[in-house]
């Protein structure tokens, strides 16, 4: 990056709690030396940058950044680049809102996992205790959560000098990396289309940003053209070999994004277009019945600029993915609710997974799976304890002994709780351990039913597996020592056993509702955490992202 230096005026305010009804900047000025880079002069505050169009509903007061330069000594260009920082975003927080992270802070914190480990003692601790916190309501008069701000750009701005080339925003400026303000959506995608961003990296994460981007340009240009026409959909379902009008739209608006080849026009419900309708669904998360049904037309009359916010919000999220560079991986996706393993890049199965229920979701980060335990107990989290088993034990004496449950001890003042091995375990007959801050691990199940639903968001965070023994057996392919059925038997044991792998398989979990598969098919899913919802809002305004989830409904209420 260029750097021109020369001298200036420039502006800085004291924000007062007018600031956030005014746009008006009062400034006390000073005369010194200023950083301007070759595509942007940061001078003074982004006045354009207000509380109505702002990307987080937070400010800061300029004098808390001037404190925190002062009292951590900043050198002076890094004190330039951090004025610099805020001066872009007109004081405005880049990794907090009122409801709590960012997910460019959660994004950044696991980058600076994987890349770094000289982040400062006390805001580790600080962050390890606010991500593991069910809810996080934040102020922007709380001197912590402010300091914590203030030492997460700081913590920011020097891993983007250290590291940024290892990431999909490398040729951003720190301050362009991270939104400001809500903007138009086919604008957004074209300044989005428009950037050049280096593929270097040569990680699997930076194949599928680019792949997704190629998607981008072909719904921006199908927006710029109109869209697609809303199909009207009266009857329950239009029998295979039957003429409708509404055939014909549904032909269309399928040929359109590509999802169906040639120019067939006809009304004629024929055997291509139910191969196409299966191949739709399964890619959109819906039930593959090649049948169309009131679900397929929902979500064939989403917008078009409403999937290219979608579009959008994920490319964002997966520039703040640890890029993925081995060879040997595994993957999940939360709103897919599949596992997906990966040998020499290549994609050797897949798995249904049951993950976290709101309130007690499964988070997005990286991992390394390095142990399984067969038989395993399961040492049963304090919250749950709270929560769900001490008033099943005040209504049921028995209730221990009935569960095989056992107190092996207090945590602080509550009983320290665990269940044996065997047929009762929650955790099944084996689990798989790849250490992180949010006690996530994959386990086997006895409750086999749950994964015949569509929605299999129901865990209290941990990923459970369809077939554990097919993983274990996968993770130690390669072990002469641990064949299938010495697999099996320690499985069905009742005697835990660990297992260190050596080396341990690289595990990030996603949270992906527009992705470009293996076979270059563009996927749409449900936002079962509602995150895409939240960022909408921010990005673009007060638009909801719609879901296409009538035939989950009916699968959750039976």
């Amino acid at each position: 990056m260029r750097y021109i230096y020369f001298t200036a005026i420039i502006l800085f305010s004291a924000c007062n709690s007018g600031q956030q009804k005014s746009n008006t900047v009062n400034s006390a000025t000073d005369s010194e030396k200023v950083i301007v880079r070759a595509d942007t002069i940061y001078l003074t505050r982004n006045a354009g940058i207000t509380p109505a169009n702002s990307y987080s509903d937070l400010f800061l007061d300029s004098t808390a950044i001037e404190q925190y330069i002062q009292s951590n000594k900043l050198p002076e260009d890094e004190a330039k680049s951090f004025r610099s920082f805020y001066n872009y975003r007109n004081l405005q927080f880049a990794w907090f809102t009122s409801l709590g992270f960012t997910e460019q802070a959660k994004g950044f914190w696991n980058l600076q996992d994987r890349f770094s480990n000289k982040t400062n003692k006390i805001l580790r601790n600080k962050m390890d205790t606010l991500l593991n916190m069910d809810t996080l309501i934040i102020s922007r008069f709380d001197t912590s959560i402010v300091n914590t701000e203030l030492s997460l750009t700081a913590a920011y701005l020097q891993f983007y000098k250290n590291h940024r080339n290892k990431t999909l925003f490398a040729n951003l400026s720190p301050e362009k990396a991270i939104p400001v303000k809500k903007e138009n959506t086919v604008l957004l995608a074209d300044t989005m289309l428009a950037q050049y961003t280096d593929s270097s990296t040569g990680s699997r994460t930076s194949s599928s940003y680019f792949l997704l981007k190629q998607k981008l340009q072909l719904y921006n240009s199908i927006a710029k053209q109109g869209g697609w026409r809303m199909i009207i959909f009266t009857v329950k379902q239009i029998k295979k070999g039957t003429a409708s009008p509404t055939v014909a739209l549904i032909k269309r608006r399928l040929q359109l994004t590509g999802d169906m080849n040639g120019n067939d026009s006809s009304n004629i419900f024929n055997d291509s277009l139910v191969a196409v309708i299966k191949n739709y669904q399964r890619h959109n998360g819906i039930k593959a019945t090649g049948i169309i049904t009131d679900t397929l037309i929902r979500s064939l009359n989403i917008p078009v600029d409403k999937r290219i916010q979608q579009i959008i919000i994920n490319l964002n999220r997966m520039q703040w993915m640890t890029p993925i560079q081995d060879a040997n991986y595994i993957t999940v996706n939360i709103p897919g609710f599949m596992l997906y393993a990966f040998e020499n890049n290549t994609k050797v199965f897949e798995m249904p997974v049951v993950v976290g229920k709101e309130g007690t979701h499964t988070t997005m980060f990286n991992g390394n799976l390095d142990q399984i335990v067969f038989s395993p107990y399961w040492n049963i989290p304090a919250s749950i304890v709270r929560n769900e088993i001490l008033p099943k034990m005040k209504a049921d004496p028995n209730y221990l002994t009935s569960k095989h449950m056992e107190i092996i001890g207090k945590n602080d003042t509550l009983p320290a709780i665990r269940q044996l091995p065997g047929q009762d375990n929650a955790l099944g007959k084996v689990k798989f351990l790849f250490p992180n801050r949010y006690d996530i691990y994959f386990h086997d199940t006895y409750a086999k039913e749950i994964f015949k639903r569509d929605v299999r968001a129901v865990s209290h965070g941990c990923i459970r597996l369809a077939d554990a023994e097919k993983m274990a057996n996968y993770l130690l392919r390669n072990n002469s020592t641990w064949t299938p059925e010495k697999i099996h038997t320690a499985m069905n044991s009742g005697r835990e056993q660990y297992v260190k792998l050596n080396p341990g398989m690289p595990v990030t979990i996603t949270y992906f509702t527009a992705w470009v598969d293996e076979t270059g098919q563009l996927n749409f899913r449900d936002d079962v955490y509602s995150n895409d919802k939240r960022i909408s809002q921010m990005m673009f305004g007060n638009y909801v992202l719609p879901t296409s989830s009538s035939a989950n409904d009916s699968v959750l209420k039976k």
